[in-house]
């Protein structure tokens, strides 16, 4: 055991300063525009983004943020965008789940860039998920212009929007929004298709078109806050409902209009009390190893995650690459999916690589994952997989119908799914373990994640491969030297692509987060998606036995 400490010791102290980096990123994302621009608000008598959030919320720090790190490393052209210019929480106002956009207006005056739309479009999928209120806390000068061809037109952009304020009304979810600074051109839509709107004197104003464009379309004259001002659209048009005299006026009555709200019919996921992991949480740090490839048992995590370290687990016996047993979480239900990473000795003397499914894992995770839809309890995923084992023994066993099999169940899944990336997350094990495109209500990454096809070694001697081919056939001549060169460079941007912010960047992961958090994200999860029963029963389509 004593040999083991060393190793322990490095694992923590990588783990610490990942998370340190993460923190540090964190910071400065959360700093918006810049100081010079937080100022520039707060003359104007406004609140940023931030400090309209945490005003509306119970208390912030029992929040989740969706997305800060959107946008990160992108746009920096433009001068980036931090958290993508929208800033998105999912909290309780008023004692009510609830989920909150707000515009940065320090972040080129709240402009959308592509990224702003693709996040606003995940805070309302998750409003439509959970069937929980959302508020819209406008303030945007409307579509970053210059890559306007990339943000306009088709299905997953700006247009889609207005089409989910539709949607969202025609299922009864509340939708309110504030217009607390600019609300311009198509961006008007959002408030005036939300159930109730607010506008705040003399900083907020909406309209079609500003003063400028005005003149030049129609030649008229006429200054933004008659043509939209708050007076405008309150007495005149009456377009807009309330009037506030500031911000926090505005914030206030969307608290007293959120309290009204009725009761929603829950799910009925079963909560008890509370009971911490008996085994130290923060233990976590020292068991993930420093260098991905060394095994380590997934147990282990599982015990510091759930209520009491106490899982009833399924199958102990059989299929033993995944992990499959009940517990809770916060007091919630769950069941829990996991890829075992230490090295597994079967009944037969077989020694199988850990985080690898095989076809036995497979078929037994599926039939978990059926059961815990019949039973009404949500799911949870703990990844750290490098794919579906290969060669001729499995090919021969059925591997990819017993893959299918898994993949099915987790399509048809009708109960919440969350997704927890611990480590790798390669290939056809990503889609299996419940990957992005497969609907997890949330998908978290720790810092140690990676998002990829396939692991780094391999990937990088294939795209080799690739480009040694193409650079002969150009007539360059390729000496080991030269190759050595290539793949540093490869290497090093696969290395990139397969980071955890790479992919949080672009909302593949709602949020790359401290281990320690994995609790309060799944547990706010499961809060907000009890407010939405299942519409369906599962049905798990063709499944072949």
């Amino acid at each position: 055991m004593a040999s083991r400490v060393p190793d322990k010791n490095k694992n923590e102290d990588q783990m610490k300063l990942l998370i340190s980096r993460l923190q540090h990123r964190l910071d400065k994302i959360s700093e918006g525009g810049g100081k010079v621009k937080v100022e520039k608000e707060h003359k104007k008598g406004k609140l940023t983004a931030r400090e309209r959030v945490n005003y509306l919320l119970d208390n912030h720090e029992d929040a989740i943020e969706i997305g800060a790190i959107a946008g990160y490393k992108m746009y920096e052209e433009y001068g980036g965008c931090p958290a993508g210019g929208v800033i998105v929480v999912m909290g309780m106002v008023s004692g009510r789940m609830c989920i909150v956009v707000a515009n940065d207006a320090t972040v080129k005056a709240g402009a959308w860039f592509p990224i702003t739309g693709k996040k606003n479009l995940r805070a309302q999928e998750i409003a439509l998920e959970n069937k929980i209120p959302i508020i819209y806390l406008v303030d945007s000068a409307g579509v970053f212009l210059p890559i306007q061809d990339e943000i306009f037109p088709d299905k997953e952009h700006f247009g889609r929007i207005f089409r989910n304020n539709a949607i969202l009304s025609s299922k009864g979810i509340p939708q309110i929004a504030a217009v607390m600074g600019s609300c311009v051109a198509g961006g008007a839509y959002l408030p005036i298709m939300s159930d109730e709107s607010i506008i705040v004197d003399k900083t907020g104003s909406i309209f079609l078109a500003g003063s400028y464009l005005v003149k030049a379309a129609i030649g008229e004259e006429i200054d933004n806050e008659t043509l939209g001002g708050a007076t405008t659209q309150t007495e005149i048009s009456g377009i807009i409902d309330y009037k506030a005299s500031d911000d926090k006026n505005a914030l206030d009555t969307i608290k007293d209009l959120v309290d009204k709200i009725g009761e929603p019919t829950l799910a009925g996921y079963s909560r008890k009390d509370t009971i911490l992991p008996k085994k130290e949480e923060k233990d976590i740090y020292s068991i993930i190893p420093d260098d991905r490839s060394k095994p380590y048992n997934m147990y282990e995590i599982i015990d510091r995650l759930i209520d009491g370290s106490k899982l009833t687990e399924y199958k102990a016996g059989y299929g033993k690459s995944i992990i499959c047993g009940y517990g809770r979480i916060d007091g919630w239900s769950v069941g829990i999916v996991a890829n075992q990473r230490s090295l597994v000795k079967t009944k037969t003397g077989e020694m199988r690589f850990g985080g690898v499914i095989y076809s036995d894992s497979a078929d037994k995770a599926a039939r978990f994952i059926m059961n815990c839809n019949q039973k009404n309890i949500p799911l949870v995923f703990l990844q750290d997989v490098t794919g579906f084992m290969v060669g001729s023994r499995s090919e021969q066993g059925g591997i990819i119908k017993d893959g299918a099999k898994m993949v099915n169940a987790v399509s048809n899944s009708v109960v919440p799914k969350f997704t927890i990336i611990i480590g790798n997350s390669y290939g056809a094990g990503n889609y299996a373990m419940c990957g992005k495109a497969y609907d997890p209500r949330l998908i978290v990454g720790w810092p140690t994640a990676q998002v990829a096809v396939m692991g780094g070694e391999q990937a990088a001697k294939v795209l080799l491969q690739i480009e040694v081919s193409r650079l002969k056939a150009k007539g360059e001549v390729i000496n080991p030297k030269r190759e050595k060169e290539l793949l540093d460079e490869i290497k090093s941007r696969y290395k990139e692509q397969t980071s955890p912010y790479y992919a949080a960047a672009r909302l593949w992961l709602d949020a790359i987060i401290d281990p320690l958090e994995t609790r309060k994200w799944i547990s706010t999860g499961i809060e907000a998606a009890n407010h939405s029963p299942a519409e369906n029963k599962f049905n798990p389509g063709v499944i072949q036995t």
